[in-house]
């Protein structure tokens, strides 16, 4: 996917930016849609340069922004990599406020924007770091395990991060028959089950040299739609499609379909099968990006479900951050320093 957007981002003018993009784009974004949006992806491209900075895009991006304007895109794990090491001076975090505050984290001398002044997250807003210090309190010397999905706050709490990707390698990794998993619910009980554990919520009662891993109730307003339901009508309609579904999604939903994975998991797996039809339980821009880069698959157009938190994020917006150096992400040292460490120990762990 960096090699379209690199094209793009080579483009002379604003009719060969529309152009490329209108190559890649055509099914997916009405043309006069395109037209509008290859000014702004010129633009941010020129200034970008002028400006030292890069642009890092997550896979839930709308697909005009993906394929245009990111010098790197992925999931949460590959673009916390980018942000650890770029000597950029800016870096534009396209995606909501946790994933800058990460980069930020990483690379504190860099100055990190975020194209809105606020990108929240049902997920993140779940937890506090007060809670995390409950729990430890709670269950002391029991390992926390944290979504990298959280505010910094949290991070700072917590003894390692974890991406969707990552999460279940880690928690083998740990020595302990007990673990805290926060703050997804149904990523933690996905987890539990691909590592054999049992499922303990904070209230139930624990006995002495109980295993288990601990969950939290937290959620994403995206992926807690998905239903079994859903499943099997689209089975009942296209027998043929593939179903994929993000490990976010409830686990009866992870059982029912074909195949489970981060956002980087789902993009190869589409790329490495040859299946008539998908059906990607996730956000639906995501569905679009893929799409756009396998153009000879059919992808359903089932999915109603966007990220409002994502969706914030436009190529008028990043251009006004870009020009104005507006946003700016902080994070206290303190706090950057206690949750540098939960980041680091996740990079270490990761294969």
């Amino acid at each position: 996917m960096e090699v379209t957007a690199k094209r793009v981002q080579d483009a002379t003018s604003v009719q060969e930016t529309f152009e490329l993009m209108k190559r890649k784009l055509s099914r997916i974004v009405p043309e006069v849609e395109l037209q509008i949006k290859a000014e702004l992806a010129y633009e941010i491209n020129q200034l970008k340069k002028e400006k030292n900075a890069v642009i890092l895009g997550h896979n839930y991006m709308e697909p005009a922004l993906f394929h245009s304007i990111p010098d790197y895109v992925g999931d949460s794990l590959g673009l916390s990599k980018i942000a650890a090491e770029t000597q950029a001076d800016r870096v534009i975090f396209c995606g909501v406020r946790f994933m800058a505050e990460t980069a930020k984290i990483l690379n504190p001398n860099r100055m990190v924007l975020l194209p809105v002044e606020e990108a929240g997250c049902s997920l993140a807003a779940s937890i506090t770091a007060q809670d995390v210090r409950d729990l430890k309190a709670k269950y002391p010397g029991v390992p926390v395990v944290t979504y990298i999905n959280t505010y910094a706050d949290v991070k700072a709490e917590t003894d390692i991060c974890c991406t969707s990707s990552n999460a279940a390698d880690i928690v083998r990794q740990l020595d302990s028959d007990l673990v805290i998993c926060l703050p997804d619910e149904f990523l933690a009980k996905n987890v539990a089950k691909e590592t054999g554990k049992k499922v303990i919520f904070p209230d139930q009662g624990m006995k002495k040299g109980q295993e288990g891993m601990i969950v939290w109730d937290g959620k994403c307003e995206v992926h807690e739609q998905f239903t079994v339901q859903d499943i099997e009508s689209v089975r009942k309609q296209f027998p043929e499609t593939l179903i994929l579904a993000h490990p976010e999604c409830p686990p009866e939903v992870v059982d029912a379909s074909d195949y489970s994975g981060s956002t980087s998991a789902l993009i190869k797996y589409v790329s490495d099968t040859k299946a008539k039809k998908y059906l990607l339980l996730t956000e639906c821009s995501m569905a679009d990006n893929i799409a756009a880069e396998n153009q000879d698959k059919e992808f359903l157009g089932l999915c109603s479900v966007r990220c409002p938190h994502m969706n914030q994020i436009t190529l008028e917006d990043t251009l006004y951050c870009l020009r104005e150096d507006k946003w700016q992400i902080e994070v206290p040292e303190d706090i950057r320093v206690k949750a540098k460490k939960s980041l680091d120990r996740m990079l270490e762990m990761s294969f």
